[in-house]
């Protein structure tokens, strides 16, 4: 079993190509909102999470399904954690694990695949260069070929994992205002001149945090549910969603079409 979450979708494509060299199912976090979360693992079977670093944390919606998860008899079953992320990951799987045990739950090994940036919420951060995009794609190919094989082969006390100069100050001090400041959808808005009122934004959200009807403006509910993964921003087809004024002139990515306008 695979569970995952993905917002531009670096983190589904990694869960994916698990998936699809272990034959283990997949369950996408987003699918399964507001449902019974207790699962019996097979025999043999391996237990893998897989998700994406908001601000050197876990996202908050990993870690609120996790409160709700129940694993019947995870003792004796493989168990590993995969995070993606445009830089490092901090403390991010340190927490993580923190609240996995907190459920009776316990990670065999942990590993980290540097993907292309998708963030773009702060005036310093940007996508990366076409060549740095590449780069990174073929690295991450590598490196989740190796990852893959260690999982395979069920090996243990693995933490093969990018944490970056000052893990506890971007994940304690940077993450804990990320979490309480720019994490909303408050700053979305959309230049009506550019909107073609397509309504890819609502369909890429994850969390259905836009409404949306055939010909109007995409509205953000404001409701709390925003992850600010961006993925409204990168899979708007005119570049007519901007974050405030920290947006203005940045580049758009997601992986599966590779797409930047």
């Amino acid at each position: 079993m695979i569970i995952y979450f993905s917002g531009t979708g670096n983190t589904r494509w990694a869960a994916t190509t698990l998936s699809e060299k272990t034959s283990e199912k997949l369950i996408d976090i987003t699918d399964i909102a507001g449902t019974d979360v207790s699962y019996k693992l097979e025999e043999g079977e391996r237990l893998g999470f897989c998700f994406p670093v908001h601000g050197w944390r876990p996202p908050l919606i990993v870690r609120n399904f996790i409160r709700r998860l129940s694993i019947i008899n995870a003792e004796g079953h493989y168990c590993y954690v995969l995070c993606t992320t445009g830089d490092n990951v901090g403390e991010a799987v340190d927490i993580f694990e923190r609240d996995l045990k907190r459920i009776g739950v316990y990670l065999d090994s942990a590993f980290s695949l540097i993907m292309p940036e998708s963030y773009v919420g702060l005036p310093f951060m940007d996508v990366d260069t076409r060549d740095k995009e590449k780069q990174k794609k073929e690295k991450a190919t590598e490196d989740l070929e190796r990852f893959t094989d260690m999982i395979m082969k069920r090996q243990t006390g693995v933490k093969d994992l990018v944490i970056g100069r000052w893990p506890k100050i971007n994940s304690r001090l940077i993450g804990s205002i990320f979490v309480k400041h720019l994490i909303t959808d408050k700053p979305f808005h959309v230049t009506e001149d550019l909107c073609i009122r397509c309504g890819k934004c609502a369909e890429a959200c994850p969390v259905n945090d836009i409404i949306w009807s055939k010909g109007s403006m995409p509205k953000w509910k404001h409701n709390g549910s925003c992850l600010s993964c961006f993925a409204c921003y990168h899979h708007c087809p005119k570049h007519a969603i901007e974050y405030g004024g920290r947006t203005k002139n940045k580049g758009q990515y997601f992986f599966e079409k590779n797409e930047r306008r």
